[in-house]
């Protein structure tokens, strides 16, 4: 997976981007959580879940019937998520999550699917690099993975929001 914070990159970017038809700051920040939000499901492993479980990590709660769901959830107590553009921003910054983890070279697959399917997927193409859960990632591997996080998520998510801007500011 990539870190927890990395998850939050994407939906901040997508907000950035969306320029006149705009996300407002509650609602861009309730995508960055909601980007974070699957990762939760590793508590389950104090509770006996086991990884390959469908409720265990990758499981469920990276699936796009969650990321619908988590989505609803927020527009139901959060006024300024009650457009269909702030839904749909909080769907795709919600499932944003299990689709960046498709992308990294460890684990056993992201659940993306479910409750259709239960099967476990990667993307073909898998250049991020997984990260070591909980102590782990304080270690030489650790820093592999940030490195591979800035390299494929932070720096082109930089590149894609400042041409766009620069495309935005161009067409006024």
């Amino acid at each position: 997976m990539p870190t927890i914070i990395t998850h939050a990159v994407v939906p901040l970017t997508l907000a950035g981007m969306a320029g006149r038809q705009r996300i407002v700051l509650p609602v861009a920040m309730a995508g960055a959580l909601l980007a974070m939000v699957p990762d939760a499901d590793v508590l389950g492993f104090r509770l006996g879940v086991a990884y390959a479980d469908n409720w265990g990590h990758r499981g469920a709660t990276h699936s796009l019937a969650i990321a619908l769901m988590l989505a609803g959830l927020v527009a139901a107590v959060m006024p300024a998520a009650r457009h269909r553009l702030a839904l749909a921003f909080l769907f795709l910054a919600a499932a944003s999550h299990g689709l960046l983890d498709m992308l990294t070279d460890g684990g056993l697959g992201v659940a993306l699917f479910w409750p259709v399917e239960t099967a476990r997927h990667f993307f073909d193409w898998t250049p991020i690099r997984v990260s070591p859960i909980g102590a782990g990632f304080f270690s030489a591997r650790g820093l592999v993975t940030v490195w591979s996080e800035l390299a494929w998520i932070w720096f082109p998510c930089a590149a894609l929001l400042l041409l766009v801007k620069l495309a935005q500011k161009q067409a006024r």
